[in-house]
C-alpha cells in the first residue's frame, strides 16, 4: 500500500512517534550578580590605617587638655609668679656677673700698660653747665660729701680689697692740703673742655703735648726724657671704678687705679687729702708719692688726683703724674689742682 492510500485518515501514534524531530535549543537564564557595597567593615581596613587613626586621635586629645589647661591657668596669679621670677632672672645674672667682674678690678695689680678699666670710661654726654673754679675747703665734713653707690655689694668689695693692698695706705684720718711742690708752673693758655666727663682742665700749649685721649677722655703728655721709661702724663675721665658711699673714698679706689699707670710694683705714699670745691659741685683731692724702682735705682713720682662731683653723670677724675726725671714741672701739680672746673 502507497501512502497515499490512507487519504485523510488520521497517522497512527506509532508512526508519528518515529518521525525524525528536531532537537530544541536549550536556553540559559545568567544569574544577577549581587551589587557591591560601598562601603567596608573595620575588619576590612588595613591594621597600619586603624594604628594611625588611634596615634592622630591620641594626639588631638593630648593638644585639647593643654590649650584647657593654658586657659584656665591664664589669670591665675599662682602661675604668674613663675613667670615673673623666669623673668628677673636675666637681671640676677646681670647683676652677678656685673659683682663677679667688679672683683679683678678690686684686685688689679699695677702694670706699666695700660689700665685694664679702660673700657668702662664710656659715659653718656649732658648739657653742659655753667663754669666754676675748683677751691679747696678743708673745713668740709668728709661724711658731709657723699655720692651716690652703684652697687652696695659691689662697693664694699672694691673698698675691701683696697684696705688690704699694702701698696696703698689707708688715708689720713686728719685732713692735709696739698703743699706747693717745686718749680715753676708751666703757662696756661686756656682750658681742655671734657665734655665726655663733664669738666674743664688747663691746657700747657708749650710744656704738655697734646695727646690721643684713649684709653681716657683727655691726655696731655710731657716731652721724651732721654735714657726715661716715663714722662708726665695729665689726664681726665670719669671716674672708672666702682662708686663709694663718699666722694673720698672713691678718690681713694681711683688713686689706686692709678698705678697702673706707673711702674709695677710701684706703692703710695700720702702727701695730702682734703675736700674741694668746684663752684657748687664738692669734691675730693688726694695727693701722693709715687715709689718704684727703675733698672735697679729707686724712683719717685709726684701725682695729685681730683675727684669732682657732676651733674647727671658719674664723678670725673683729674689725674696728673709727673716722674723725678721731670721734676721741674712738678709745680704743674698745683696749677691744676686749683684750675679744675665744671662745665
Amino acid at each position: 500500500m502507497s501512502p497515499g492510500d490512507y487519504g485523510t485518515k488520521a497517522v497512527p501514534s506509532y508512526i508519528a512517534a518515529e518521525a525524525e524531530t528536531t532537537p530544541l535549543p536549550k536556553i540559559t537564564v545568567p544569574v544577577a550578580a549581587p551589587p557591591a557595597s560601598s562601603s567596608k567593615g573595620l575588619g576590612d581596613l588595613p591594621m597600619r590605617v586603624v594604628y594611625r587613626t588611634i596615634a592622630v586621635a591620641a594626639g588631638v586629645a593630648v593638644l585639647g587638655a593643654g590649650a584647657t589647661a593654658v586657659l584656665l591657668n591664664r589669670d591665675d596669679p599662682a602661675t604668674a609668679a613663675p613667670r615673673n621670677s623666669a623673668a628677673a632672672a636675666p637681671a640676677v645674672i646681670a647683676a652677678s656677673s656685673a659683682s663677679s667682674a667688679a672683683a679683678p678690678v678690686a684686685g688689679a695689680v699695677a702694670t706699666p700698660g695700660l689700665s685694664p678699666l679702660s673700657s668702662s670710661l664710656a659715659s653718656p654726654l649732658a648739657s653742659p653747665l655753667s663754669s666754676t673754679g675748683a677751691s679747696a675747703t678743708p673745713g668740709a665734713d668728709v661724711d658731709a660729701v657723699s655720692t651716690p653707690a652703684a652697687s652696695p655689694d659691689t662697693a664694699d668689695v672694691a673698698l675691701a680689697a683696697a684696705l688690704k693692698d699694702p701698696r696703698v695706705p689707708a688715708l689720713p684720718k686728719n685732713g692735709r692740703r696739698l703743699r706747693n711742690l717745686p718749680g715753676r708752673a708751666a703757662a696756661a693758655h686756656g682750658s681742655i673742655k671734657d665734655r665726655r666727663s663733664g669738666v674743664a682742665l688747663p691746657r700747657f700749649p708749650k710744656t704738655w703735648a697734646l695727646a690721643t685721649p684713649a684709653p681716657f677722655a683727655s691726655r696731655q703728655l710731657l716731652p721724651k726724657v732721654k735714657g726715661a721709661s716715663y714722662r708726665g702724663m695729665l689726664v681726665s675721665c670719669p671716674v672708672p671704678i666702682p662708686e663709694q658711699k663718699t666722694l673720698r673714698d672713691t678718690a681713694f679706689l681711683a688713686a689706686r687705679w692709678t698705678l697702673n699707670h706707673h711702674p709695677s710694683g710701684a706703692t703710695i705714699t700720702w702727701t695730702a687729702s682734703q675736700p674741694i670745691k668746684a663752684g657748687k659741685r664738692q669734691g675730693w683731692l688726694l695727693g701722693y708719692t709715687v715709689h718704684y724702682t727703675l733698672k735697679g735705682k729707686k724712683r719717685v713720682s709726684a701725682a695729685a688726683l681730683a675727684l669732682v662731683d657732676v651733674p647727671e653723670k658719674k664723678p670725673a677724675v683729674v689725674f696728673v703724674t709727673i716722674p723725678d726725671s721731670q721734676k721741674k714741672r712738678w709745680h704743674d701739680i698745683n696749677k691744676v689742682m686749683s684750675s679744675v672746673k665744671v662745665l
